[in-house]
């Protein structure tokens, strides 16, 4: 099993429960198909680099899973399926990265902690 990370992009004009269902759409494929999803975090509403389809602006969304190889093909097809995500991208993350991901998953654990 390797460990993968995966950042998509919604567009903006969706309410609350359209991303919700998309996020959960993404998460049964992943589980549907021998995955095991380890942290997922919404970063909500950020400016784009670029326009991208004529929009400024985008929901975030990053999911971080564990599973076989095929599993990311079947992910990036639905996302490609889905008019909802103008942008996605998925990686596998070595020992080095993976490492960093708990680090960082810890570090935003204690910050939200303080608040």
């Amino acid at each position: 099993m390797n460990h993968y990370e995966t950042v998509f992009i919604t567009t903006p004009v969706l309410s609350e429960i359209q991303i919700k269902e998309a996020v959960e759409k993404f998460k049964a494929v992943i589980t549907e198909n021998g995955g095991n999803i380890e942290h997922e975090e919404a970063w909500g509403l950020r400016k784009l680099a670029y326009p991208i389809q004529k929009k400024t602006t985008g929901f975030y969304h990053l999911i971080q899973f564990e599973g076989e190889g095929t599993l990311v093909d079947k992910l990036e097809t639905s996302y490609r399926r889905d008019e909802k995500v103008i942008r996605f991208l998925t990686f596998r993350l070595d020992k080095y990265a993976y490492e960093y991901a708990l680090k960082r998953r810890a570090k935003n654990q204690v910050k939200q902690e303080e608040k």
